[in-house]
């Protein structure tokens, strides 16, 4: 009987570890690895082993993380903390996870980010926030995050982006901002990223990209702008990407098939290291006679001939403006003549 109560102890130190293990959660491998998910949490939970490296905490109840809550764990790698409603993070509340690599915040209700919410965290390399509800992005909204490589905020409401938001990512690779409601790309909203692989922007509301706003962009192999409200298109906004190749998405957009976005896409197709990859899935919006039909299919020969129309029309004005600039010279000349032929003719009466 002793041996068999020893059995059982054994066993059971090899599941739990000699370290505490919290009420309701399970513990592995000496507690290096906790399982809280889908427990039903309210508050964090007590009682988490110092030496843990992975919690999951997903698919609970928790609805704010506070200054204090990761106290303590300083060995914490993988922080799992979807499907929750959290709402808000005091300042600082992760500060004490110094060595944490992935956090999951996705699937949650945040509407704001605090700016020293990513204190402490120097070592992050991958950080979740799809499928919450921000609707702006401060400056400086990820400062402290050096080593960040994947960030994900597709998903949101996300209108505004200041200028300096994304300042400090000088390590990003990929940024999945789609499913959001941007309206325009300005120029200075990427300035450090040149190691940016992937950005993601489709089915956003972006109808206007600043020419200089891809150039910092040195890295990117893809570029998602589809499902957006894109009419038109300027050819220096994609010439200036000086990368060895990029793969862009323009599909389900409101083109304006217009002979000078005839133009533009076959500049850009003509541009070896640019690779429109959906070019045979974009259609065209206006006008109503080419809606539905692809710009690809557009008479090259009618661009060629309208070129050709205002061309001429162009030079008739010209023309027609020397021509006046001309006669009214020849006018002003033959009527300073007359002026001068009358002055002589007045002084001679004069003298005699």
């Amino acid at each position: 009987m002793i041996r068999v109560i020893c059995l059982l102890l054994l066993a059971l130190y090899l599941v739990t570890g000699s370290k505490l293990c919290p009420h309701h959660c399970l513990c592995y491998e000496n507690s290096d690895l906790v399982d809280c998910r889908a427990r039903g949490f309210t508050v964090f939970p007590h009682g988490i082993p110092h030496g843990t490296w992975l919690l999951d905490l997903s698919e609970n109840r928790l609805y704010e993380l506070k200054s204090s809550t990761f106290t303590g764990i300083w060995a914490l790698r993988i922080l799992l903390l979807q499907n929750n409603a959290i709402q808000a993070m005091q300042p600082q509340a992760l500060a004490s996870l110094s060595f944490l690599e992935k956090l999951d915040l996705s699937h949650n209700d945040l509407r704001f980010l605090v700016q020293d919410f990513t204190y402490g965290l120097a070592a992050l390399k991958d950080l979740r926030l799809a499928h919450n509800s921000l609707e702006f992005l401060e400056t400086r909204s990820f400062a402290h995050l050096e080593s960040l490589e994947k960030l994900d905020l597709s998903h949101n409401h996300i209108r505004i982006i200041q200028c300096g938001a994304f300042h400090g990512l000088t390590s990003l690779k990929q940024l999945n901002l789609a499913w959001n409601q941007l309206s325009m790309l300005q120029s200075g909203l990427l300035t450090m990223q040149q190691k940016l692989s992937v950005l993601l922007l489709g089915h956003n509301n972006i109808s206007s990209i600043e020419t200089e706003v891809f150039t910092p962009l040195h890295s990117l192999s893809v570029l998602g702008l589809e499902a957006n409200q894109l009419g038109s298109l300027k050819f220096r906004t994609f010439l200036n990407l000086q990368t060895p190749s990029t793969h862009v998405q323009l599909s389900e957009n409101p083109w304006v098939c217009d002979c000078e976005l005839h133009r533009v896409f076959s500049k850009i197709l003509h541009v070896r290291r640019l690779h429109i990859d959906d070019y045979w899935n974009i259609t065209c919006h206006t006008p109503p006679l080419l809606a539905g039909a692809s710009p690809a299919l557009m008479d090259s020969q009618l661009c060629i001939a309208e070129t050709a129309t205002v061309l001429v029309i162009t030079a008739t004005v010209m023309v027609t403006v020397v021509a006046a600039i001309a006669m009214a010279e020849r006018n002003r000349r033959k009527k300073r003549l007359n002026l001068s032929k009358q002055g002589s003719e007045s002084e001679t009466a004069l003298n005699k």
